[in-house]
C-alpha cells in the first residue's frame, strides 16, 4: 500500500504548522504511560507539533517520561488526578490553535473525567478520534456523537465494541464488518474495530479489512500507539477513514516488524513506534 500523497512531504518549502497541531487528552495517575505512547507515535507518524493534556499535578512527572520534542499543556484535575471537568474552560477557547484531538487513553473512569470527555465530544469543532476511557464514557451516550457532523474515528476492541452495542462479544466477532459497518452508518462516524483484520467503516460504505498485524501485538499500549497514528494522519489532512485504513496498515506493518527483530513474546508498544519510520 502506498502512502497518499499528503504524507509524502515533497515540496521542500514547508513548515511544521502545514503539518496539523495535535492535541491529546490521555493520561492519569495510574496511566501516565498511555499519553506518553499516543503524544510518541503522533509526532513519529508526522504531526508537526503535538501537546499533551495531563493533569497538572502530573505535568513534571510526564514532561520527564515523554520525548522532547512533546509539549504539554497543564490543566485541572480531580482528588484522583485525572482530568477534571473544570479542564474544559481552559481548553474550549483554543480549539483555533489544533488540528485533530485524540481523546480516551488511559484517563480513568473517574466520573467528573467521563463528564469532561462527553463535554470534548459534544462540542469540539475539531476532528477526533475518540479510544479507550472516551469509549467508555460514550456508553448510553451515543447520541452525542451525531450532535456536531465534525469527523470522529472510534477505535474499540471487541470488549468495547460490546459495551457499545451492548451486544456479546461472541456475536460481534462473528459479524465484524456488519456491525462495524450499521454502527458507522448509524452515529454517522468512522469506526475501527481493533483485532485480527481490523475493519474500518465508514458512514457510507466503503470499508476496509486489514491484513497486517500479529498476535504479539496484544500488548499494554498498542491501541495508544494506534490512536497516535490515526490522528496524526488526520491532522496532516487525510480524510476520517482514509487516516484509520492508513493508520491500520501501517500500525499492523510496524508492528509485524517489530515481531520479526523482537519475537512476538517479548514486543511491547514502544516497539511498533521505533518500527514506524523503516514502514513509512
Amino acid at each position: 500500500m502506498r502512502l497518499p500523497t499528503l504524507l509524502l512531504r515533497r515540496k521542500p518549502n514547508v513548515y511544521k504548522n502545514q503539518f496539523g497541531h495535535v492535541l491529546i487528552l490521555a493520561g492519569s495517575k495510574k496511566m501516565l504511560g498511555a499519553g506518553a505512547l499516543t503524544s510518541l507515535a503522533t509526532i513519529r507518524s508526522g504531526a508537526g507539533l503535538v501537546t499533551l493534556g495531563i493533569p497538572e499535578g502530573l505535568n513534571s512527572a510526564a514532561q520527564k517520561k515523554i520525548a522532547n520534542v512533546i509539549m504539554t499543556l497543564p490543566l485541572k484535575e480531580t482528588r484522583d488526578q485525572t482530568l477534571a471537568l473544570s479542564a474544559f474552560d481552559q481548553i474550549k477557547d483554543f480549539y483555533s490553535g489544533y488540528s485533530a484531538i485524540a481523546i480516551g487513553p488511559g484517563l480513568s473512569e473517574n466520573p467528573n473525567t467521563q463528564r469532561f470527555i462527553l463535554k470534548i465530544i459534544e462540542t469540539s469543532p475539531l476532528p477526533l478520534v475518540i479510544d479507550a476511557d472516551a469509549l467508555n464514557a460514550l456508553c448510553h451516550n451515543l447520541n452525542i456523537l451525531t450532535i456536531t457532523s465534525t469527523p470522529k474515528i472510534l477505535t474499540p476492541h471487541p470488549g468495547e465494541m460490546s459495551r457499545l452495542t451492548e451486544e456479546k462479544k461472541e456475536t460481534i466477532e462473528k459479524n465484524r464488518e456488519d456491525v462495524a459497518s450499521a454502527f458507522a452508518k448509524k452515529y454517522k462516524c468512522t469506526l475501527l474495530l481493533k483485532g485480527a483484520k481490523t475493519i474500518v467503516a465508514s458512514p457510507g460504505k466503503k470499508t476496509y479489512t486489514n491484513a497486517t498485524g500479529n498476535a504479539g501485538m496484544a500488548t499494554a499500549g498498542s491501541g495508544d500507539v494506534l490512536t497516535g497514528m490515526i490522528t496524526a494522519f488526520v491532522a496532516q489532512g487525510l480524510s476520517a477513514f482514509e487516516a484509520a485504513k492508513y493508520g491500520a496498515h501501517l500500525h499492523g506493518k510496524a508492528g509485524d516488524l517489530a515481531a520479526k527483530n523482537k519475537t512476538r513474546l517479548s514486543m511491547i508498544a514502544s516497539d511498533i513506534i521505533e518500527y514506524i519510520p523503516k514502514v513509512v
